[in-house]
């Protein structure tokens, strides 16, 4: 499943906030490592817990995923009528159910292996939640399911002691950092918060680069001015445009590019300029009644970008 726009940091700048509560403020020095030094790679489950041939790589057969040895038992992946959901179970019992479910790796946290699985809908720009399972020590097989927001789990960053899931950002977010481990569970263990890079300006933009004109918020004189013109809104726009590619140019150079919300498009779609000569943004987002709002207003806009807007519309995103 295609997470370009939602697997990862994806180079943002983060701001660590402490997190609130008493227990996230007492973690071992492993809470405070950043998202890089968190993914060094965990220690190997024995090989008869399946690890040695299956905890990295997919099945072959996405309909017919090999049964996975684990804890004296077997994780199954079936799916018991055609085009129906597929179910996650171990020795029968089911552990969950969606029309994507695909096992990912077993790892080691602690002494404790940890099957890790994707679990989701599956479609545009949405990726899986993460179902963590695991046997306690003469206990029964148990499950955490790590979902945010409606659009999947962040991705996962495994450590000797814990799983970190590091949420991707988008301008104007902030969103907690969580953690799980078998003895305390899911736990928040801070708060991120977007941040441009400091010290772009106009002249560092290149769109040549963007993947995605959400790329733009990256530069901090894009980002200061979309935010004086959106103020809370930024991630909604933002949201807007995530299902998109490559920017366009006018004729006088600006740049812009539309988009759409996932699993919305035609219901939710948005479009952004920039003109990097004049110092300018633009902003269009337009809802299920058909009606577009604009930052800053319509009349404002130069022709050439209302008329990239108007042919956007025209198309249908």
């Amino acid at each position: 499943m295609a997470r370009s726009l939602l697997a990862g940091v994806c180079g943002l700048a983060l701001v660590v906030v402490p997190a609130a509560s008493a227990f996230a403020q007492t973690q071992t020095p492993a809470a405070q490592q950043t998202p890089a030094a968190a993914q060094k790679p965990a220690e190997q489950p024995a090989t008869d817990q399946g690890s040695s041939n299956t905890s990295d790589a997919a099945p072959a057969d996405d309909d017919k995923q090999a049964p996975i040895a684990f804890e004296g038992g077997q994780l199954t992946i079936t799916q018991p009528e055609q085009d129906g959901e597929k179910v996650l179970a171990y020795d029968g019992k089911q552990l969950a159910s969606n029309y994507d479910v695909f096992f990912d790796k077993i790892v080691k946290i602690g002494d404790v292996n940890v099957a890790l699985v994707d679990v989701g809908d599956g479609g545009n720009q949405c990726g899986p939640a993460k179902v963590i399972v695991w046997k306690p020590k003469d206990g029964e097989i148990k499950t955490t399911t790590v979902e945010q927001d409606e659009c999947g789990a962040p991705p996962a960053a495994i450590s000797d002691s814990a799983i970190y899931f590091v949420p991707y950002l988008l301008p104007g977010d902030q969103k907690p950092a969580l953690q799980w481990s078998p003895t305390e569970g899911l736990t928040t263990s801070g708060n991120l918060a977007y941040t441009p890079e400091p010290g772009t300006d106009w002249k560092d933009i290149d769109p040549s680069k963007y993947d995605n004109i959400i790329d733009a918020f990256h530069n901090e004189a894009v980002y200061k001015a979309a935010k004086a013109l959106l103020g809370d809104t930024m991630p909604d726009m933002a949201t807007s445009l995530l299902v998109g590619g490559g920017t366009e140019k006018t004729a006088s150079g600006a740049f812009y590019a539309t988009g759409c919300v996932p699993h919305d498009c035609g219901g939710n779609d948005g479009f952004m300029a920039v003109d990097p000569a004049k110092h300018t943004v633009y902003f269009s987002r337009r809802g299920d009644d058909g009606a577009p709002a604009a930052w800053p207003p319509l009349k404002d806009w130069p022709d050439d970008i209302k008329k990239a807007l108007d042919d956007a519309q025209a198309s249908g995103n």
